[in-house]
């Protein structure tokens, strides 16, 4: 007999199939076909495809040391897949092209190695053993990457193309803040983790001064900034694909970053007089650029 919570997580893996199925649908149009089937769909399905070929492997060999690597090769395969079929290869497109492909190789051989030195992930701590909890952490990141990724890949596919202009150079500017935001947030804790007078200390220097989790803001800013490159192209329902930053926005603060960070540390330091001002004091997310730091 199926328990009560197995039944809860095949409902949210149905849910993400069922919103990713129709998510791809609504967007697909006006994109590049492969035979009579747009194009967007079978990369939709591949990425999925992926997912679950892979959680075979992570459940079998109870390892997720490759859940982050296969998300990151993802997003390059699919982008670089999309641009080699695309009929016209714009500016807007090889920009889109080129800051994917180093984010993703810069994300994944980050959080490859640095799992690999740590030897385990906390996220997988109490999933990695059940079946039906990994398998929808798999799908979760079929979606992830199929949201984050959509105004790209449309931009890319699409039959329509259009100049830069001034939006796609502002969007440029904005990825290129999150992108250096979330690379100077990682460096500035992995050096303070080096350090061992830290090892049991919490960080609250640089930009962990001003937001408690810098890196998941320079993230969301990204996301934006790929949205505000790719807006010009999009028609109809391909507007929906403006939700990539959101969606990002929601999975890390509500779903599989802030929450598991957040108790980890209240854990680790929810005694600690100098933690409990840290976190009453430092936004989340979100820096108070007015406040004045006494």
């Amino acid at each position: 007999m199926i328990r009560k919570d197995k039944i809860k997580f095949l409902g949210y893996l149905f849910l993400i199939l069922l919103v990713s199925f129709f998510f791809t649908l609504l967007i697909s149009p006006n994109t590049i076909q492969i035979g009579f089937v747009p194009s967007i769909i079978i990369f939709s399905g591949i990425i999925f495809l992926v997912q679950w070929v892979f959680f075979i492997h992570s459940y079998l060999l109870n390892s997720e040391y490759y859940f982050d690597l296969v998300g990151s090769m993802t997003f390059i395969s699919i982008i670089i897949s999309a641009f080699l079929i695309s009929d016209i290869k714009d500016f807007r497109s090889m920009v889109l092209f080129f800051i994917v492909i180093v984010w993703a190789i810069r994300l994944g051989s980050f959080l490859f190695f640095r799992i690999r030195l740590k030897g385990f992930d906390n996220r997988f701590s109490s999933i990695k053993n059940d079946f039906f909890k990994l398998f929808f952490v798999w799908n979760l990141q079929g979606m992830w990457i199929l949201f984050s990724i959509s105004p790209a890949l449309i931009s890319l596919l699409s039959e329509a193309k259009n100049s830069m202009g001034i939006l796609g150079y502002v969007g440029i500017l904005v990825w290129a803040l999150g992108f250096l935001i979330e690379i100077i947030a990682d460096y500035q804790k992995m050096i303070f983790r080096s350090k061992k007078e830290n090892e049991k200390n919490f960080i609250n220097s640089g930009f962990w001064a001003w937001v408690r989790h810098p890196n998941y803001l320079g993230e969301i800013i990204l996301w934006f900034g790929v949205s505000i490159i790719s807006f010009p192209v999009l028609i109809g329902w391909q507007f929906l694909s403006l939700l990539s930053p959101i969606f990002v926005a929601i999975l890390l603060i509500k779903i599989s970053g802030v929450p598991i960070l957040e108790e980890n540390n209240k854990n680790r330091w929810g005694d600690n007089p100098e933690y409990l001002t840290y976190i009453k004091n430092t936004p989340m997310i979100i820096p108070r650029i007015l406040k004045i730091k006494k």
